[in-house]
């Protein structure tokens, strides 16, 4: 164990979640609820504030999540914080944190969009009447009110979309790395089975199927964001990059 190296930026991003997730246990048991203002809302929901854009990348909804964040974090963030160094690091996983709440919300202000014709409520309806369940039958339907009572009340939480990021720029540089994947025999490289793992959360997305609470599209944005990063940041005379390879 002590021959064991986490890269500074890493250590610290895995305290800070961890310190999250036992806080958000111990305060729960005491019925305070941080969810209620460290995860993401919608932008034009009552609940949205502007430190959230940042605070929900440290909240998660339950052990197996936080851990599989975490474990892909520690696996793949390491190696990627020691080749570009803690700045850099730092700065790619924040900003595809970014890019995958505001492709969530692009969705999110599509779906708005497809109910009301504009993107935010604009005291369309009353919001406090449909967090109880109530809505006016002339503005949306059961299934509508449902869809707008789930984006403006319904918050996001997790690192998943910078471990998205993470996933992609490993792939993307180093392509041949192979993976072992749970229920596969056989390791597969990372070339093959990080773009699958990408189609699946796309498919899932358009799929919506009824009673999934993951954020496919906030996955997807934070590995689209991770890819423009990677290209755009690769340095072809590389060399730990072709030695790896």
């Amino acid at each position: 164990m002590n021959n064991i190296y986490i890269p500074p930026v890493v250590k610290n991003l895995l305290i800070i979640n961890i310190l999250f997730f036992i806080g958000t246990w111990l305060l729960t048991s005491r019925g305070i609820f941080l969810e209620d203002s460290l995860a993401v809302y919608y932008f034009d929901s009552p609940k949205f504030k502007i430190w959230q854009v940042i605070t929900y990348m440290f909240m998660h909804g339950g052990m197996a999540h936080i851990f599989f964040n975490m474990f892909a974090l520690y696996t793949f963030g390491s190696l990627l914080e020691t080749k570009w160094g803690p700045k850099k690091f730092i700065i790619f996983y924040f900003i595809t944190g970014l890019g995958a709440l505001f492709l969530q919300w692009a969705i999110q202000a599509y779906e708005v969009h497809q109910i009301l014709g504009t993107f935010t409520n604009q005291g369309k309806i009353n919001l406090e009447a449909l967090f109880t369940g109530q809505f006016n039958t002339s503005v949306m339907n059961m299934a509508q009110a449902t869809t707008f009572r789930g984006i403006y009340f319904g918050g996001m939480l997790g690192a998943s979309g910078a471990i998205f990021g993470l996933l992609v720029a490993f792939g993307m540089l180093y392509p041949n790395a192979e993976l072992f994947i749970m229920f596969i025999p056989v390791p597969v490289k990372a070339k093959y089975i990080i773009p699958i793992y990408i189609l699946i959360e796309l498919s899932l997305g358009v799929a919506q199927i009824e009673g999934d609470s993951v954020a496919h599209y906030a996955h997807l944005g934070g590995a689209l964001i991770g890819f423009i990063l990677v290209k755009l940041w690769k340095d072809k005379k590389d060399t730990f990059y072709t030695l790896y390879e």
